[in-house]
């Protein structure tokens, strides 16, 4: 039986790499959209959108 990931160890390893993560969330999302997969792109989108806010990341507005 494993433990699961190390919080200690995963926390600074996703802050240095986080803008690339968004992105590559964001072209889930995007895939999923255009394959009519609207719960699944709400998914990704939900799960970026927390990364961001965790990260103390300024939200930006839809325009």
């Amino acid at each position: 039986m494993t433990e699961g990931p190390s919080h200690d160890a995963l926390g600074p390893l996703v802050a240095e790499h986080l803008p690339p993560i968004l992105y590559a969330l964001e072209v889930c999302a995007l895939q999923m959209e255009g394959a009519g997969r609207s719960e699944e792109a709400d998914y990704y989108r939900a799960l970026a959108r927390r990364l961001s806010e965790a990260s103390g990341t300024p939200r930006e507005e839809a325009t």
